[in-house]
Protein backbone atom coordinates (compact mmCIF):
# COMPACT_ATOMS: atom_id res chain seq x y z
CA UNK A 1 0.00 0.00 0.00
CA UNK A 2 1.51 3.31 -1.13
CA UNK A 3 0.14 6.75 -0.45
CA UNK A 4 1.40 10.05 -1.83
CA UNK A 5 0.71 13.33 -0.02
CA UNK A 6 1.18 16.04 -2.62
CA UNK A 7 1.74 19.76 -2.59
CA UNK A 8 1.64 20.47 1.14
CA UNK A 9 3.73 22.71 3.37
CA UNK A 10 5.85 20.18 5.26
CA UNK A 11 6.89 20.88 8.84
CA UNK A 12 8.96 17.75 9.43
CA UNK A 13 10.36 18.36 12.95
CA UNK A 14 13.50 16.65 11.62
CA UNK A 15 16.48 19.04 11.22
CA UNK A 16 17.87 16.99 8.34
CA UNK A 17 14.59 17.03 6.41
CA UNK A 18 13.74 20.59 7.40
CA UNK A 19 10.65 22.59 6.48
CA UNK A 20 9.51 22.67 2.86
CA UNK A 21 7.14 25.27 1.43
CA UNK A 22 5.80 22.83 -1.13
CA UNK A 23 6.65 19.14 -1.05
CA UNK A 24 5.45 15.58 -1.47
CA UNK A 25 5.61 12.78 1.09
CA UNK A 26 5.54 9.15 -0.04
CA UNK A 27 4.28 6.47 2.33
CA UNK A 28 4.97 2.80 1.65
CA UNK A 29 3.26 0.10 3.73
CA UNK A 30 2.67 2.51 6.60
CA UNK A 31 6.22 3.88 6.66
CA UNK A 32 7.53 7.22 5.42
CA UNK A 33 9.55 6.35 2.33
CA UNK A 34 10.56 9.73 0.89
CA UNK A 35 10.17 13.46 1.33
CA UNK A 36 11.00 15.64 -1.66
CA UNK A 37 9.90 18.65 -3.69
CA UNK A 38 8.35 16.32 -6.28
CA UNK A 39 7.84 12.55 -6.16
CA UNK A 40 6.66 10.42 -9.06
CA UNK A 41 4.64 7.46 -7.74
CA UNK A 42 1.96 6.56 -10.30
CA UNK A 43 0.87 3.46 -8.35
CA UNK A 44 0.17 5.35 -5.12
CA UNK A 45 -3.12 6.63 -3.76
CA UNK A 46 -2.90 10.42 -3.90
CA UNK A 47 -4.00 12.72 -1.09
CA UNK A 48 -3.99 16.33 -2.23
CA UNK A 49 -2.30 18.39 0.50
CA UNK A 50 -2.60 21.73 -1.29
CA UNK A 51 -3.33 24.48 1.24
CA UNK A 52 -2.49 22.05 4.02
CA UNK A 53 0.29 21.96 6.61
CA UNK A 54 1.72 18.44 6.72
CA UNK A 55 3.30 17.63 10.07
CA UNK A 56 3.82 14.75 12.50
CA UNK A 57 0.87 13.91 14.72
CA UNK A 58 0.85 15.21 18.25
CA UNK A 59 2.06 13.13 21.20
CA UNK A 60 0.17 13.48 24.51
CA UNK A 61 2.34 12.05 27.28
CA UNK A 62 -0.25 11.94 30.10
CA UNK A 63 -4.04 11.75 29.87
CA UNK A 64 -6.59 10.22 32.26
CA UNK A 65 -8.84 9.17 29.44
CA UNK A 66 -11.39 7.23 31.47
CA UNK A 67 -12.82 10.52 32.84
CA UNK A 68 -14.14 11.73 29.46
CA UNK A 69 -17.84 11.53 30.40
CA UNK A 70 -17.39 14.29 32.99
CA UNK A 71 -15.96 16.92 30.69
CA UNK A 72 -16.11 20.44 32.14
CA UNK A 73 -17.66 19.42 35.47
CA UNK A 74 -14.45 20.34 37.29
CA UNK A 75 -13.67 23.59 35.48
CA UNK A 76 -13.56 25.48 38.79
CA UNK A 77 -12.09 22.76 41.00
CA UNK A 78 -8.89 22.94 42.97
CA UNK A 79 -6.63 19.90 42.89
CA UNK A 80 -7.93 18.80 46.30
CA UNK A 81 -11.50 19.08 45.03
CA UNK A 82 -10.58 17.07 41.92
CA UNK A 83 -9.19 14.27 44.08
CA UNK A 84 -12.27 14.25 46.31
CA UNK A 85 -14.67 14.32 43.37
CA UNK A 86 -13.09 12.01 40.82
CA UNK A 87 -11.26 9.53 43.02
CA UNK A 88 -13.39 9.75 46.14
CA UNK A 89 -16.89 10.04 44.69
CA UNK A 90 -17.07 9.15 40.99
CA UNK A 91 -14.44 6.45 40.49
CA UNK A 92 -16.03 3.93 42.93
CA UNK A 93 -19.22 4.05 40.80
CA UNK A 94 -17.46 3.19 37.54
CA UNK A 95 -18.22 -0.18 36.00
CA UNK A 96 -15.95 -1.74 33.35
CA UNK A 97 -18.35 -0.65 30.60
CA UNK A 98 -18.12 2.94 31.85
CA UNK A 99 -14.33 2.77 31.63
CA UNK A 100 -14.61 1.35 28.11
CA UNK A 101 -16.84 4.19 26.89
CA UNK A 102 -14.73 6.89 28.53
CA UNK A 103 -11.54 5.53 27.02
CA UNK A 104 -13.15 4.95 23.62
CA UNK A 105 -14.62 8.45 23.25
CA UNK A 106 -11.56 10.04 24.82
CA UNK A 107 -9.18 8.31 22.44
CA UNK A 108 -11.37 9.23 19.48
CA UNK A 109 -11.41 12.83 20.70
CA UNK A 110 -7.62 12.82 20.77
CA UNK A 111 -7.40 11.39 17.25
CA UNK A 112 -9.97 13.90 16.01
CA UNK A 113 -7.75 16.75 17.26
CA UNK A 114 -4.58 15.31 15.74
CA UNK A 115 -3.10 13.31 18.66
CA UNK A 116 -1.73 10.22 16.94
CA UNK A 117 0.21 8.97 20.01
CA UNK A 118 -1.26 9.11 23.51
CA UNK A 119 -0.20 7.77 26.89
CA UNK A 120 -3.36 6.74 28.74
CA UNK A 121 -2.47 7.15 32.45
CA UNK A 122 -5.07 4.76 33.84
CA UNK A 123 -5.88 4.86 37.55
CA UNK A 124 -9.38 3.39 37.65
CA UNK A 125 -8.26 -0.21 38.16
CA UNK A 126 -10.86 -1.35 40.67
CA UNK A 127 -10.79 -4.82 39.13
CA UNK A 128 -9.07 -6.73 36.34
CA UNK A 129 -12.20 -6.19 34.27
CA UNK A 130 -11.80 -2.41 34.54
CA UNK A 131 -8.24 -2.61 33.22
CA UNK A 132 -9.27 -4.97 30.42
CA UNK A 133 -12.06 -2.59 29.41
CA UNK A 134 -9.61 0.30 29.14
CA UNK A 135 -7.25 -1.74 26.97
CA UNK A 136 -10.13 -2.95 24.79
CA UNK A 137 -11.19 0.64 24.12
CA UNK A 138 -7.67 1.61 23.07
CA UNK A 139 -7.53 -1.40 20.76
CA UNK A 140 -10.89 -0.44 19.26
CA UNK A 141 -9.56 2.96 18.20
CA UNK A 142 -6.92 3.23 15.46
CA UNK A 143 -4.45 5.41 17.34
CA UNK A 144 -1.01 4.67 18.73
CA UNK A 145 -1.70 4.27 22.45
CA UNK A 146 0.32 3.43 25.54
CA UNK A 147 -1.71 1.87 28.33
CA UNK A 148 -0.03 3.12 31.50
CA UNK A 149 -1.33 0.90 34.27
CA UNK A 150 -1.67 2.75 37.57
CA UNK A 151 -2.79 1.14 40.83
CA UNK A 152 -5.13 4.01 41.67
CA UNK A 153 -4.78 7.16 43.73
CA UNK A 154 -3.89 6.35 47.33
CA UNK A 155 -3.98 2.58 46.79
CA UNK A 156 -1.41 0.55 48.74
CA UNK A 157 -2.47 -2.92 47.59
CA UNK A 158 0.09 -5.22 45.90
CA UNK A 159 -0.05 -4.89 42.12
CA UNK A 160 2.60 -7.25 40.73
CA UNK A 161 0.29 -10.09 39.78
CA UNK A 162 -2.14 -7.79 38.01
CA UNK A 163 0.62 -5.89 36.19
CA UNK A 164 2.06 -9.19 34.96
CA UNK A 165 -1.39 -10.31 33.83
CA UNK A 166 -1.98 -7.12 31.83
CA UNK A 167 1.52 -7.26 30.40
CA UNK A 168 0.92 -10.80 29.14
CA UNK A 169 -1.94 -9.43 27.03
CA UNK A 170 0.19 -6.56 25.68
CA UNK A 171 3.47 -8.27 24.84
CA UNK A 172 4.34 -6.71 21.49
CA UNK A 173 5.18 -3.42 19.85
CA UNK A 174 1.94 -2.86 17.97
CA UNK A 175 -0.26 0.20 18.13
CA UNK A 176 -1.24 -0.48 21.75
CA UNK A 177 1.66 -1.00 24.14
CA UNK A 178 2.12 -0.79 27.91
CA UNK A 179 3.84 1.27 30.58
CA UNK A 180 3.67 1.21 34.38
CA UNK A 181 2.31 4.14 36.38
CA UNK A 182 4.31 4.30 39.60
CA UNK A 183 2.61 5.36 42.81
CA UNK A 184 5.80 7.21 43.68
CA UNK A 185 7.39 8.58 46.83
CA UNK A 186 4.44 10.86 47.61
CA UNK A 187 2.00 7.95 47.93
CA UNK A 188 4.12 4.96 48.94
CA UNK A 189 7.38 4.08 50.63
CA UNK A 190 10.73 4.08 48.88
CA UNK A 191 10.75 0.30 49.20
CA UNK A 192 7.53 0.15 47.17
CA UNK A 193 8.97 2.52 44.55
CA UNK A 194 12.03 0.29 44.28
CA UNK A 195 9.86 -2.84 43.97
CA UNK A 196 7.75 -1.27 41.21
CA UNK A 197 10.82 -0.14 39.30
CA UNK A 198 12.26 -3.66 39.51
CA UNK A 199 8.96 -5.04 38.23
CA UNK A 200 8.98 -2.56 35.34
CA UNK A 201 12.55 -3.48 34.42
CA UNK A 202 11.72 -7.18 34.54
CA UNK A 203 8.76 -6.64 32.19
CA UNK A 204 10.68 -4.15 29.97
CA UNK A 205 8.21 -1.35 30.71
CA UNK A 206 8.81 2.37 30.79
CA UNK A 207 7.37 4.15 33.81
CA UNK A 208 5.54 7.38 34.59
CA UNK A 209 4.95 9.03 37.96
CA UNK A 210 3.14 12.12 39.28
CA UNK A 211 5.41 14.36 41.30
CA UNK A 212 5.26 17.81 42.86
CA UNK A 213 6.69 19.35 45.98
CA UNK A 214 5.08 22.74 46.44
CA UNK A 215 8.60 23.89 47.19
CA UNK A 216 8.57 22.14 50.57
CA UNK A 217 9.80 18.61 49.81
CA UNK A 218 12.68 17.11 47.83
CA UNK A 219 11.30 13.94 46.24
CA UNK A 220 13.83 13.81 43.40
CA UNK A 221 16.79 14.12 45.75
CA UNK A 222 15.31 11.31 47.84
CA UNK A 223 14.94 9.11 44.78
CA UNK A 224 18.52 9.86 43.70
CA UNK A 225 19.82 9.01 47.17
CA UNK A 226 18.09 5.63 46.92
CA UNK A 227 19.41 5.04 43.39
CA UNK A 228 15.90 5.15 41.92
CA UNK A 229 16.19 7.64 39.06
CA UNK A 230 15.86 6.01 35.63
CA UNK A 231 16.16 7.17 32.03
CA UNK A 232 12.94 5.25 31.35
CA UNK A 233 10.80 7.29 33.77
CA UNK A 234 8.67 10.32 32.90
CA UNK A 235 7.95 12.69 35.80
CA UNK A 236 4.53 14.31 35.44
CA UNK A 237 4.09 17.95 36.57
CA UNK A 238 7.24 18.29 38.76
CA UNK A 239 5.98 21.65 40.03
CA UNK A 240 8.03 23.24 42.78
CA UNK A 241 11.00 20.89 42.78
CA UNK A 242 14.42 22.50 43.15
CA UNK A 243 16.66 23.60 40.28
CA UNK A 244 19.24 21.07 41.43
CA UNK A 245 16.55 18.35 41.36
CA UNK A 246 15.71 19.25 37.76
CA UNK A 247 19.39 18.84 36.94
CA UNK A 248 19.30 15.44 38.67
CA UNK A 249 16.53 14.40 36.29
CA UNK A 250 18.48 15.68 33.31
CA UNK A 251 21.64 13.87 34.42
CA UNK A 252 19.66 10.64 34.84
CA UNK A 253 18.17 10.97 31.34
CA UNK A 254 14.64 11.09 32.74
CA UNK A 255 11.85 12.92 30.92
CA UNK A 256 9.15 15.30 32.13
CA UNK A 257 5.52 15.94 31.19
CA UNK A 258 3.78 19.21 31.99
CA UNK A 259 0.03 19.89 31.94
CA UNK A 260 -0.02 23.68 31.91
CA UNK A 261 -3.79 24.23 31.93
CA UNK A 262 -4.48 21.89 34.85
CA UNK A 263 -1.40 22.95 36.80
CA UNK A 264 -2.39 26.61 36.64
CA UNK A 265 -6.14 26.26 37.16
CA UNK A 266 -6.03 23.68 39.94
CA UNK A 267 -3.33 25.48 41.90
CA UNK A 268 -0.69 22.80 41.47
CA UNK A 269 1.89 25.43 40.51
CA UNK A 270 3.39 27.38 37.65
CA UNK A 271 4.37 25.16 34.70
CA UNK A 272 8.10 24.62 35.01
CA UNK A 273 8.86 24.92 31.27
CA UNK A 274 11.63 27.50 31.48
CA UNK A 275 13.31 26.00 34.53
CA UNK A 276 13.29 22.57 32.88
CA UNK A 277 14.93 23.94 29.74
CA UNK A 278 17.55 25.72 31.85
CA UNK A 279 18.33 22.41 33.57
CA UNK A 280 18.81 20.59 30.27
CA UNK A 281 15.41 18.90 30.11
CA UNK A 282 13.08 18.96 27.12
CA UNK A 283 9.53 19.19 28.48
CA UNK A 284 6.73 17.23 26.88
CA UNK A 285 3.06 18.21 26.93
CA UNK A 286 -0.10 16.57 28.21
CA UNK A 287 -3.77 17.45 28.56
CA UNK A 288 -4.18 15.56 31.87
CA UNK A 289 -7.95 15.40 32.44
CA UNK A 290 -10.98 16.73 30.59
CA UNK A 291 -13.20 17.44 33.64
CA UNK A 292 -10.92 20.45 34.18
CA UNK A 293 -9.33 21.24 30.82
CA UNK A 294 -9.56 20.79 27.07
CA UNK A 295 -8.43 17.60 25.41
CA UNK A 296 -6.48 19.02 22.48
CA UNK A 297 -2.80 19.85 22.16
CA UNK A 298 -3.37 23.21 20.48
CA UNK A 299 -4.72 24.82 23.66
CA UNK A 300 -2.06 23.03 25.71
CA UNK A 301 0.71 24.40 23.51
CA UNK A 302 -0.74 27.89 23.60
CA UNK A 303 -0.94 27.96 27.39
CA UNK A 304 2.59 26.62 27.81
CA UNK A 305 3.91 29.16 25.31
CA UNK A 306 2.04 32.21 26.61
CA UNK A 307 2.83 31.55 30.28
CA UNK A 308 6.55 31.05 29.76
CA UNK A 309 6.81 34.01 27.38
CA UNK A 310 5.13 36.09 30.05
CA UNK A 311 7.61 34.93 32.68
CA UNK A 312 10.88 35.39 30.80
CA UNK A 313 10.21 36.04 27.10
CA UNK A 314 12.64 33.34 26.04
CA UNK A 315 10.55 30.44 24.79
CA UNK A 316 10.30 29.94 21.01
CA UNK A 317 7.28 28.58 19.17
CA UNK A 318 9.35 25.85 17.51
CA UNK A 319 10.41 24.60 20.93
CA UNK A 320 6.76 24.21 21.90
CA UNK A 321 5.93 22.30 18.72
CA UNK A 322 8.88 20.02 19.43
CA UNK A 323 7.55 19.42 22.96
CA UNK A 324 4.25 18.27 21.40
CA UNK A 325 5.80 15.99 18.77
CA UNK A 326 9.35 14.64 18.73
CA UNK A 327 10.14 15.32 22.40
CA UNK A 328 6.93 13.57 23.42
CA UNK A 329 7.77 10.60 21.23
CA UNK A 330 11.21 10.28 22.83
CA UNK A 331 9.70 10.43 26.33
CA UNK A 332 7.45 7.51 25.38
CA UNK A 333 10.41 5.51 24.05
CA UNK A 334 9.13 5.96 20.49
CA UNK A 335 11.55 8.54 19.15
CA UNK A 336 12.89 6.14 16.52
CA UNK A 337 9.38 5.30 15.39
CA UNK A 338 7.29 8.47 15.37
CA UNK A 339 7.31 12.19 16.24
CA UNK A 340 8.77 13.54 13.00
CA UNK A 341 8.37 13.18 9.26
CA UNK A 342 11.54 11.20 8.72
CA UNK A 343 12.06 8.47 6.11
CA UNK A 344 11.98 5.11 7.86
CA UNK A 345 9.58 6.18 10.61
CA UNK A 346 5.95 5.15 10.83
CA UNK A 347 3.61 7.47 8.96
CA UNK A 348 1.87 9.18 11.89
CA UNK A 349 0.95 12.37 10.08
CA UNK A 350 -1.69 15.08 10.26
CA UNK A 351 -2.82 17.61 7.67
CA UNK A 352 -3.96 21.00 8.96
CA UNK A 353 -6.03 23.43 6.89
CA UNK A 354 -3.87 26.45 6.10
CA UNK A 355 -6.68 28.14 4.15
CA UNK A 356 -9.03 28.37 7.13
CA UNK A 357 -9.87 32.04 7.86
CA UNK A 358 -8.62 31.65 11.44
CA UNK A 359 -5.05 31.00 10.30
CA UNK A 360 -4.85 32.41 6.76
CA UNK A 361 -2.34 33.49 5.63
CA UNK A 362 -0.06 31.12 7.54
CA UNK A 363 3.06 33.17 6.87
CA UNK A 364 4.97 31.45 9.66
CA UNK A 365 3.44 27.96 9.85
CA UNK A 366 5.13 26.93 13.11
CA UNK A 367 4.20 30.15 14.88
CA UNK A 368 0.68 29.95 13.47
CA UNK A 369 0.13 26.41 14.73
CA UNK A 370 1.31 27.29 18.24
CA UNK A 371 -0.43 30.66 18.62
CA UNK A 372 -3.60 30.24 16.53
CA UNK A 373 -4.10 26.52 15.90
CA UNK A 374 -7.25 24.67 16.96
CA UNK A 375 -8.84 21.24 16.39
CA UNK A 376 -11.05 22.60 13.60
CA UNK A 377 -7.96 22.77 11.39
CA UNK A 378 -7.33 19.02 11.54
CA UNK A 379 -8.43 17.84 8.12
CA UNK A 380 -6.69 14.46 7.79
CA UNK A 381 -5.04 12.09 10.25
CA UNK A 382 -2.93 9.05 9.40
CA UNK A 383 -1.62 6.50 11.90
CA UNK A 384 0.98 4.05 10.58
CA UNK A 385 -0.11 5.12 7.10
CA UNK A 386 -3.79 4.37 7.67
CA UNK A 387 -6.21 7.25 7.11
CA UNK A 388 -8.30 7.50 10.29
CA UNK A 389 -9.72 10.97 9.63
CA UNK A 390 -10.48 12.33 6.19
CA UNK A 391 -11.97 15.68 5.16
CA UNK A 392 -12.55 16.58 8.79
CA UNK A 393 -14.45 13.39 9.69
CA UNK A 394 -13.32 10.31 11.60
CA UNK A 395 -13.43 7.26 9.35
CA UNK A 396 -15.79 4.40 10.19
CA UNK A 397 -16.98 5.81 13.53
CA UNK A 398 -20.67 5.98 14.50
CA UNK A 399 -20.38 9.03 16.74
CA UNK A 400 -24.13 9.50 17.35
CA UNK A 401 -24.44 5.98 18.77
CA UNK A 402 -21.33 6.39 20.91
CA UNK A 403 -22.52 9.74 22.22
CA UNK A 404 -25.80 8.16 23.33
CA UNK A 405 -23.97 5.38 25.16
CA UNK A 406 -21.56 7.78 26.88
CA UNK A 407 -24.41 10.00 28.09
CA UNK A 408 -26.18 6.96 29.52
CA UNK A 409 -22.98 5.98 31.32
CA UNK A 410 -22.46 9.51 32.65
CA UNK A 411 -26.04 9.82 33.89
CA UNK A 412 -25.90 6.49 35.70
CA UNK A 413 -22.64 7.34 37.48
CA UNK A 414 -23.82 10.83 38.42
CA UNK A 415 -27.12 9.51 39.78
CA UNK A 416 -25.36 6.81 41.80
CA UNK A 417 -22.96 9.43 43.22
CA UNK A 418 -25.72 12.01 43.76
CA UNK A 419 -23.86 14.81 42.00
CA UNK A 420 -25.02 17.53 39.58
CA UNK A 421 -23.37 18.04 36.19
CA UNK A 422 -23.75 21.80 35.74
CA UNK A 423 -20.48 22.85 37.34
CA UNK A 424 -22.07 23.85 40.67
CA UNK A 425 -20.80 20.81 42.56
CA UNK A 426 -17.95 21.66 44.95
CA UNK A 427 -16.83 18.41 46.56
CA UNK A 428 -15.97 18.35 50.23
CA UNK A 429 -12.27 17.79 50.82
CA UNK A 430 -11.01 15.90 53.83
CA UNK A 431 -8.44 17.49 56.10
Amino acid sequence: MRTLLTGGTVISMDPEVGDLDRADVLLDDGVIAEVADRIDAPDAEVIDATDRIVMPGFVDTHRHTWQTAFRGVGADWTFAEYLAAVHGTLRPRYRPEDVYLGNLLGRLEALHSGVTTMLDWFHCAQSPEHADAAVAALRDTPGRSIFCYGAGWGTTDPIEAEVRRVRSALPGDGLVTMALGLRGPELTTMDTVADELRLAADLRLRTSVHIESGGTRRPIAELLEQGLLRDTTTFVHANGIGDDELRMLADAGSSVSISPDVELKMGIGWPETGRMLAAGLRPTLSTDDCPASGGDMFSTMRTAYAVQRGLDGGLRSRDVLEFATIDGARACGLGARTGSITPGKDADIILLRADDPTVFPANNPVGTIVTAGHPGLVDTVLVAGRVVKRDGMLVGVDLPALRTRLLESRDRIAAAAGVPLDGTWRPQCRG
